[in-house]
């Protein structure tokens, strides 16, 4: 059996490589990663593949797959079996195409997905790991629910590891021909067979990528096999402390800021005249790497004592509708991104009720905040309607806060926002 990772010839019957540990198992339907994949990100996929042939590209590469499958397979009808890994590959695509991943392959139970290429990012540890919590939540769902149907105990486990692959030819299906250096496929897939159910482990070169920006629980050093020497592994827990590149770089320590001293008079007068009652609306706009992030902190850290919401738009955030909106209104609630329901009701009730309450921008707010248990009343407005309505309630949130207190709104890195 040949390996489509890396080429290996294998003896018939082996589950996994025996040079690289991907996974061998013949997939149970035929799938191509076109058939799931948004149009727009075909376009922009086929689109680099001339730019990108030979290139060498650091990628994070996610493992998942069905703890059991065979077991599981067995106990149920084939036709049902089949149904269930279709909304399973559907819920996976949407996960890893939300943030500008590409699944390359389909494994049978599972896939193979890559981070980084062929749409490069430099995020691309962070985005695979925002990826698998998020699939983690969606597919502990999609478990509670065939549990509840079938009494089947369904699980996925998902693994990760990032390095530097040569990038090859993209075929009109998608699917990417590449050379993976030191073994970085096979990695991936070894450690994702530490997981327990459930669960998302990783190797150290990715849990290092995203840092600050994720919790990890540290498994020690492991022996897996095809590896020399033993791998440190993570766990996946949740987010991290950390939101933004600032923050990263205060966690490691600032060095002296200089030669800002005339943007930050700009920025000073303007806080001076909107406390004098002529509001101001400041646009920082430079070069990548040019200090936008550090001006503005430095800015915030000299305006003490001034309310500060922040939300910064995320560069995958094209696929999270109302991302910055959603971060904004948390900060003006006051609830984060762990408080209870019946906490974040509470919160959306006192806000609005200080900005001119309205009952169907309550509906709006409590589930766009996630309230998991609040089903909205239907409102029979259009889209175009819903978010007018949606736009009007953050501005009437705003100016009571505002009317309250001298309130400062930070709106990082607005080049990503959705249009």
């Amino acid at each position: 059996m040949s390996c489509q990772s890396c080429g290996h010839e294998n003896p018939a019957g082996a589950r996994f490589c025996n040079d690289c540990g991907a996974p061998l198992a013949a997939p149970t339907i035929t799938r191509e990663p076109r058939s799931y994949t948004p149009r727009h990100l075909v376009e922009k996929i086929l689109a680099s593949q001339s730019a990108l042939r030979g290139e060498r590209k650091l990628v994070t590469v996610l493992f998942a797959d069905v703890v059991r499958s065979m077991e599981l397979a067995e106990r149920v009808d084939p036709e049902e079996w089949h149904r269930l890994l279709d909304r399973l590959f559907r819920i996976l695509a949407g996960g890893i195409h939300r943030y500008e991943g590409t699944i390359n392959q389909y494994t049978g139970d599972g896939i193979m997905a890559l981070f980084g290429a062929p749409i490069a990012h430099e995020d691309h540890a962070q985005r695979a790991c925002a990826a698998a919590l998020d699939l983690a939540r969606e597919l502990g769902a999609l478990a509670e629910e065939v549990r509840r149907e079938s009494g089947l105990e369904f699980a996925m486990r998902m693994g990760l590891n990032s390095g530097e692959v040569v990038v090859g030819r993209i075929g009109d299906d998608l699917r990417m021909d590449y050379t993976a250096q030191g073994h970085v496929v096979g990695l991936a897939a070894r450690v994702q067979q530490l997981a327990p159910p459930g669960g998302i482990t990783m190797t150290e070169q990715t849990a290092r990528l995203a840092a600050g920006f994720f919790d990890f629980l540290d498994r020690g050093e492991q022996s897996l096999k095809g590896a020399s020497v033993p791998v440190r592994v993570f766990e996946l827990r949740g987010p991290g402390q950390i939101r933004s590149r600032l923050e990263s770089s205060r966690a490691r320590g600032f060095s002296r800021f200089v030669g800002r001293e005339r943007e930050l008079g700009l920025l000073e007068r303007a806080l001076r005249e909107t406390q004098s009652g002529r509001p101001k609306v400041v646009l920082v706009t430079a070069e990548p790497g040019a200090g936008k992030s550090r001006l503005c902190h430095e800015f915030v850290e000299r305006a003490r004592g001034v309310a500060l919401h922040y939300a910064r738009a995320l560069s995958h955030g094209r696929m999270l509708p109302f991302h910055v909106i959603v971060a904004l209104a948390r900060s003006l609630f006051g609830v984060g991104e762990d408080a209870s329901p019946s906490d974040v009701r509470g919160a959306v009730r006192r806000g609005l009720g200080n900005a001119q309450p309205d009952p169907i921008a309550l509906d709006f707010w409590l589930d766009l905040l996630g309230v998991s248990d609040y089903v909205p009343a239907p409102s029979g407005l259009d889209p175009q309607a819903r978010r007018t309505r949606l736009f009007r309630s953050l501005l009437d949130l705003i100016l009571a806060r505002a009317r309250r207190e001298l309130t400062l709104l930070w709106v990082e890195d607005l080049q990503s926002l959705d249009p």
